[in-house]
């Protein structure tokens, strides 16, 4: 199948597909005689799988571990879990420094009178925060 069917099935888009061959997270697809690329079905089940592994908020990098361990039958769940972990932790760390923002524009949106005054403790904390 081309590109355009594979991203279809897949639900990523031929512009994805190509960047992904391009960083080397799926090999280079086979070549019709005019030159197009061709997807069998195994790999587009491959795009499925990175498809939702980046929906979860994989990176790139741990797709590409994960989908080595997948093609892997001999492989250890405890290698899986492991990569599964470090990334609950990365979005913990990140959802502590969203609320940390958070928390901090509510506050300075709270001492800010949002009147016709000049006087704003938005741009005063701007203008001095480190």
């Amino acid at each position: 199948m081309n590109i355009g069917e594979a991203a279809r099935r897949s639900g990523i888009s031929a512009k994805t597909i190509r960047y992904y061959e391009s960083v080397g997270l799926i090999p280079e697809a086979g070549r019709t005689a005019a030159g197009y690329r061709a997807y069998t079905a195994n790999e587009v089940e491959t795009l499925r799988f990175i498809h939702r592994a980046r929906s979860l908020g994989f990176s790139v990098r741990d797709v590409a571990g994960l989908l080595e361990l997948w093609r892997d039958r001999s492989r250890a769940s405890t290698d899986v879990k492991s990569i599964a972990l470090k990334h609950v932790a990365d979005i913990e760390r990140k959802i502590a420094e969203l609320d940390s923002i958070r928390r901090t524009l509510l506050d300075l949106t709270t001492r800010c009178c949002g009147d016709d005054h000049p006087d704003c403790p938005i741009l005063e904390e701007l203008a001095t925060a480190p």
